[in-house]
């Protein structure tokens, strides 16, 4: 049995920083340069590594007011090359480094797990704006998730103390386990399938009732449907077909033009991660919800 540590999983973007080069630079995992939208950040890795050479590894975050990392926050802040100084006061952002792949020259990529965290702390990297998260060992998955659901993270990784960094792999030796939240959606139409899923759905188009009980669009659901649930949920959805639709303002023009409206009927069960107010994000179908009619649906957090 593999004697595993456990981290804190961040609700935000994955960072590959290096220093040593003038200034530092930040990319995304597709290799792409985005520095420029998190100076502060920049700013912070010049200030803790001055000259030295390192490569990192971590994750972008963006906390609320209450403490708690908010995607929605932090997606304000992508994609703007030039934040202004109140959009960086008002959606702050925090390097949370959990990994080293480089110090000074030398790959740290083979060590293993707990000698890659130890050349880690000793970097020294505290910043108010560069945080190194722990990791515990000597405890059980349940309780750490407990712990995450507690404090409104995302969930936790699970790692071989024994494992090397793998760049660009999806490791077995790292395991997450992210903690979803469940909400009821409107079925509001559907968008058709193609591929495997011709001749059923492709996605739900799902919606629920605001505060004035305006029925809004709350995001498309696409995951989670067996071949014979997509193909019956189509004939279901054109049985109730109607030509407009049903929302009090228009979805976004990406999923309007291959939409099919239906009466705002049915009712189904959705797991996702968090609700950004512009949509579920990472939702999956779980089932339909016969012992929920359409009225009894409210925006995810309402109810």
């Amino acid at each position: 049995m593999q004697l595993r540590a456990f981290e804190s999983k961040w609700d935000g973007v994955r960072a590959i920083a290096t220093t040593g080069t003038k200034p530092p630079a930040l990319w995304s995992r597709n290799g792409n340069n985005f520095s420029a939208s998190f100076p502060e950040i920049v700013d912070a890795l010049s200030a803790v590594l001055d000259h030295r050479e390192t490569v990192l590894d971590g994750e972008i975050v963006s906390l609320g007011p209450d403490g708690v990392p908010s995607f929605s926050r932090l997606q304000r802040r992508m994609h703007v090359l030039k934040p202004t100084a109140q959009l960086r006061n008002d959606a702050l952002t925090t390097y949370y480094v959990f990994d080293v792949l480089d110090i000074d020259g030398t790959s740290t990529t083979d060590l293993p797990y707990l000698e890659r965290r130890e050349a880690l702390a000793n970097l020294s990297l505290e910043h108010p704006r560069i945080k190194v998260p722990p990791h515990w060992l000597n405890v059980d998955g349940p309780t750490m998730l407990e712990v995450a659901r507690t404090h409104h993270l995302e969930g936790i990784v699970a790692k071989s103390i024994t494992s090397t960094y793998q760049p660009g792999k999806r490791s077995p030796s790292w395991l997450k386990t992210p903690l979803r939240a469940n909400t009821e959606g409107i079925i509001c139409g559907f968008v058709p399938g193609s591929g495997n899923a011709a001749g059923g759905i492709g996605s739900l188009i799902l919606g629920a009732h605001d505060d004035s009980g305006s029925l809004v669009y709350i995001g498309n659901v696409g995951t989670g449907f067996s071949s014979r649930q997509r193909r019956e949920l189509r004939e279901q959805l054109i049985d109730i077909e109607r030509p407009t639709s049903p929302f009090a303002i228009a979805p976004p023009r990406a999923i309007t033009r291959e939409a099919r409206w239906s009466e705002p009927l049915l009712v189904c069960d959705v797991e996702y991660r968090e609700y950004t107010g512009g949509g579920l994000r990472h939702p999956a179908f779980k089932g339909m919800r016969i012992d929920k009619t359409a009225d009894d649906v409210d925006l995810p957090g309402r109810h």
